[in-house]
């Protein structure tokens, strides 16, 4: 009997070369071939008479073929056939290059549906290499899925059919009934057949919902599961939770936030059940302060805290922030990177072991089978969408379930961080800490750039360094700045006698770690980047920013690049450059100009563009989704949620029999994050 599970590479047609096509678009099952949902779809039902669609337009016309003419051969490796197409009253000539296969496709005195870009002139119009389909034999809305080279559309879809015909019976339904009903959920069979075949476009609506709402209750109960089982008690208590000693060590107060997320985490402290507690505040609002404060209560209570940064150079910042707090309060800190010598690695581990060491700051170093600690009582995440969750896991399983903080720089509205990271307490710090003065921005056309080059010569000429941000790295790519072509340009030009660093996501991590540590000791005075430098380095000398294009970039990445600057008490800078003409993109930067609030500017950002900036494709570290989207579907996560919740407080492990089959999907979907992020 065939099973989901089963190899792909068994479909007919499919074979051993497909199958490692298929492999790189992470299909390798009958099942993930099943789940391997459109990225997009084509339209076909609307269609208009010839005449009626605009010249330089796409549009759908119907039409039938009334002659065909054979091929003609152009040149070597070049050969053309025409068709000639009526819509009963005006006439189009079809233009297919090098397709034998599409061109005999098409059959004298049918009709067909033909979309692509309409040309011509008053007389006479063309379509070259349109899409096409059969209306008989086809639903008027086509699947189009991401590719790989050895694989077309028609070819996938002929899978997927195929895979359906011969396992759609053995889908299983595992919702429960009553959910299917009270939320007008499709049976499974209807939803997978026209998520890919839809029948009509109301048909992929109710298929599509039910997938969404699937996917997004499994997420929600896996991430049940997951604080629940945070829940189980621990041995980390702190008994003395008193910190005036190091608050008044400190060069300056706290802000009311800081105070606040401070507070959260030594309530949990005290609770016998292990913290596990997102601290989210905007860029520069100093969330490494409360890190610092609770590692120096752990260690009141004789416990080790643990510190892990995505890259060297965040670690070596991190550990000199805590060393310059701590070590003169007595409290031990090291540092284990990837780049350290055998010798000086051994002696750290053996400090960390015997608990020489209250305070350890590193990168994935830490978390290898070498390292062992003798008393662990905090795990301290920082951008915790940059590790995997096993890596994660990894570190706290080197302590007796200890505490866990996460810290983030990415504003998120409270109420999308409470569903994306339904497995976290939530801490939020709001202001920036005293004495930072908000950065200066600015909206300028490419015309007024010469000005810029000369504000940025005047603040590096005073001993200040700048930031140029471009979107893209090759040349030819769009209009927009190629980073290497801009930098030479510069180099050339207006700014030859200033050292400029180029930096951008094609380098090596250790060529980029030590691009931004020279920066960062002021060997370069202008650090020409794409937007590799976004999450990263505090240089306090970093007075301007300034953003090529910067239309093409998310409010909250701009944000995000804004806060590069404005480290230190000199008044900083950000210019964003655009030649944009659009109103409503010039109107959506200008909030930029208007306001620093990463809060408020990520609401705008998620009205205006949806999740792509925060969420990326790897959802911030959560399992990767397949077809729902954390925005765009928000009145269904919340629905989900509702039911994930109603499930779990009857089933806390999901060990019911009625509940095996959601168990599977959470472990499967959860299990694929783990793949994927870790």
């Amino acid at each position: 009997m065939p099973q989901l599970s089963d190899p792909i590479r068994y479909l007919k047609g499919v074979g051993e070369r497909r199958a490692k096509c298929y492999e790189k678009l992470g299909v390798d099952t009958v099942c993930s071939l099943l789940r391997f949902f459109p990225r997009t779809y084509t339209d076909f039902s609307e269609t208009k008479p010839i005449m009626e669609c605009e010249l330089g337009s796409v549009c759908c016309i119907r039409g039938r073929v009334f002659h065909k003419q054979g091929e003609q051969r152009i040149r070597k490796g070049l050969s053309l056939y025409k068709v000639f197409v009526t819509d009963g009253h005006s006439d189009m000539t079809v233009t297919i290059f090098n397709s034998r296969f599409q061109y005999e496709a098409l059959q004298m005195d049918k009709e067909y549906c033909f979309r692509g870009k309409l040309q011509g002139n008053l007389i006479r119009r063309e379509m070259n290499s349109p899409e096409f389909i059969d209306p008989e034999k086809n639903g008027m809305i086509c699947a189009v899925y991401h590719l790989t080279e050895g694989l077309t559309n028609r070819v996938v879809s002929g899978h997927i059919r195929q895979a359906l015909e011969l396992w759609g019976d053995r889908l299983e339904d595992v919702l429960p009934e009553q959910m299917k009903q009270q939320e007008h959920l499709c049976h499974l069979r209807f939803a997978y057949e026209n998520i890919h075949f839809p029948q009509d476009a109301h048909a992929l609506s109710v298929a599509k919902y039910r997938l969404v709402f699937e996917e997004l209750l499994t997420l929600q109960l896996g991430l049940g599961l997951l604080k629940s089982r945070h829940r189980e008690e621990t041995a980390v208590i702190a008994e003395n939770c008193d910190i005036s000693g190091f608050e008044a060590a400190l060069p300056f107060t706290l802000t009311e936030g800081q105070k606040q997320a401070v507070a959260d985490g030594l309530r949990d402290f005290r609770s016998g059940i292990p913290m596990n507690r997102l601290v989210q505040g905007d860029v520069g609002s100093g969330k490494t302060m409360v890190a610092c404060g609770l590692g120096y209560c752990m260690a009141q209570n004789g416990y080790q805290t643990a510190v892990m940064a995505p890259t060297e150079i965040l670690a070596v910042q991190h550990f000199k922030t805590f060393s310059d707090i701590l070590e003169p309060m007595e409290l031990r800190c090291a540092l284990l990177t990837g780049s350290m010598s055998a010798k000086q690695k051994q002696a750290v581990r053996e400090g960390i072991a015997t608990g020489k060491y209250q305070i350890i700051v590193g990168t994935h170093a830490l978390i290898q089978d070498t390292v062992s600690f003798a008393r662990l009582g905090l795990v301290v995440t920082d951008e915790q969408h940059r590790f995997g969750v096993n890596q994660r896991a990894k570190l706290a399983e080197k302590g007796e379930r200890p505490h866990r903080l996460v810290m983030s720089a990415t504003p998120i509205p409270r109420t999308l961080a409470l569903m994306i990271y339904g497995d976290l307490d939530l801490s939020v710090i709001k202001e920036a800490p005293k004495g930072r003065q908000p950065i200066k921005t600015y909206l300028i056309s490419g015309k007024k750039r010469e000005r810029a080059f000369g504000f940025i010569r005047e603040y590096i000429g005073k001993g200040h360094q700048a930031y140029i941000v471009c979107p893209l790295i090759e040349e030819g790519e769009t209009e927009a700045f190629s980073v290497t072509e801009y930098a030479q340009r510069l180099k050339r030009t207006v700014l030859s006698d200033i050292k400029i660093g180029v930096m951008h996501g094609k380098l090596k991590s250790a060529e980029k770690e030590e691009l931004m540590g020279r920066f960062a000791a002021g060997e370069i005075d202008l650090l020409v980047s794409t937007t590799v430098v976004e999450v990263g380095v505090d240089v306090p000398n970093a007075a301007i920013m300034m953003i090529e294009n910067a239309e093409l970039f998310g409010l909250s990445q701009l944000h995000q690049l804004r806060g590069r600057v404005g480290r230190g008490s000199v008044q900083s800078h950000c210019i964003l450059v655009s030649d944009n003409p659009n109103e409503q993109t010039r109107e959506r930067l200008k909030i930029m100009t208007q306001s620093s609030d990463g809060f408020y500017i990520s609401e705008q950002d998620l009205k205006q563009r949806g999740p792509g900036d925060f969420f990326g494709s790897r959802q911030h570290g959560l399992p990767q989704l397949k077809i729902a989207n954390m925005v765009e579907d928000m009145e269904t996560l919340k629905r989900s949620q509702r039911w994930a919740k109603k499930i779990l407080s009857c089933d806390p492990e999901l060990a019911l029999e009625e509940n095996r089959g959601l168990k599977t999907l959470v472990s499967e979907l959860f299990e694929r994050g783990t793949q994927e992020n870790g």
